[in-house]
């Protein structure tokens, strides 16, 4: 099997940064502010009426445009969760005309043509709800081992609630966003060791009590059973990066899994809320930031999602990856424990 990395991480929010009892007030919430604060939840972010979920995407592929590390794509995998969001036509159009194709201005087609990425093939990747961009990474994965030629894919997700929508979904407070990130051959930060889904499509409709009641036994189970095909336990993971629900779900879930808390990281939850999809790519560029992560430490990353789906990805950092903050504080730690000698 060929290695397969992960590396070029970015992401964009709504422009409009809100506060939940703004939220509130405006209608836009089913649970009471303060049951989301206890929860965690206390800013949001919200697309302005003429941002698209396209416009999301773009601004995330242009970040790693003019970061240099765009470069040439074999394929675009692009994630949506609400199916809206993955045709860019103005709807009255189709009314209009009555012709279908203005149901069909597919978004990562636009993205290859915009950015003259000439030489990807485009897949729609779109029932997978909020899992989506790990089921990306996965089906990126799968199609570099598949084609010997292929060295390198663009992974995006983008997802805008339509106006007028409620912010909430099984008690979670809901953000606009995008995130991006690059599946290749070459030897980069992260190496993808497994990935693993579990989809109940008999629980489809479920209601959020439903839904919630769920959350812990599957999570629980595609966690067991993604350790197994990588051949880890528990013990072998150094982090998990979940996505932003609840705190309290996950101090809960950490003791079922057997996993320290402490390396439990939701960092974006206060600020970010939860950002459909790309909540695992913001946490893990928080954790990055943070300049605690070494070479050779397995992350799993984690999440669920109507449908219903449930997606768990493990990653293995490669190298030791320090911000200079972190390593100034480490500099002055030893320096401060010379001078104690």
């Amino acid at each position: 099997m060929v290695n397969v990395f992960v590396d070029s991480f970015v992401y964009t929010l709504g422009e409009r940064k809100v506060l939940i009892g703004e939220t509130a007030a405006a209608g836009r919430l089913v649970s009471a502010a303060r049951d989301l604060e206890s929860a965690g939840f206390r800013w949001h972010h919200i697309c302005e009426p003429t941002t698209s979920a396209y416009d999301l995407a773009k601004r995330v592929t242009a970040q790693l445009a003019d970061s240099g590390e765009l470069g040439e794509v074999d394929a675009i995998v692009y994630a949506t969760c609400l199916p809206g969001n993955g045709n860019v036509a103005d709807r009255a159009d189709w009314a209009r005309s009555r012709d279908v194709k203005h149901l069909m201005d597919f978004p990562a087609s636009r993205l290859q043509a915009d950015f003259g990425l000439e030489k990807a093939v485009v897949i729609g990747l779109n029932q997978q709800a909020c899992t989506a961009m790990l089921g990306s990474l996965r089906l990126a994965g799968a199609m570099l081992q598949a084609e010997p030629d292929w060295q390198r894919v663009l992974c995006v997700t983008a997802d805008r609630f339509p106006e007028g929508a409620l912010y909430e979904q099984a008690y979670n407070l809901i953000s606009d966003g995008a995130a991006a990130c690059v599946v290749t051959r070459r030897p980069a930060a992260f190496r993808l060791v497994t990935a693993h889904q579990i989809t109940n499509g008999g629980m489809g409709l479920a209601g959020d009590d439903e839904t919630v009641g769920s959350y812990f036994a599957y999570t629980h189970r595609l966690v067991r059973e993604t350790l197994a095909r990588a051949r880890l336990t528990a013990g072998d993971l150094d982090w998990v990066v979940t996505q932003n629900t609840n705190e309290m779900a996950w101090r809960i879930l950490s003791r079922l899994l057997k996993v320290d808390f402490d390396r439990v990281v939701h960092a974006s939850l206060p600020d970010a809320g939860h950002v459909i999809s790309a909540d695992n790519i913001i946490n893990l560029m928080r954790l990055r930031d943070s300049g605690r992560i070494r070479a050779g430490q397995r992350i799993a990353l984690i999440m669920a999602g109507f449908g219903l789906n449930w997606q768990c990805v493990v990653l293995e950092a490669t190298e030791a990856i320090e911000t200079t903050e972190a390593i100034e504080t480490t500099e002055a730690n030893e320096a401060n424990e010379g001078a104690s000698v």
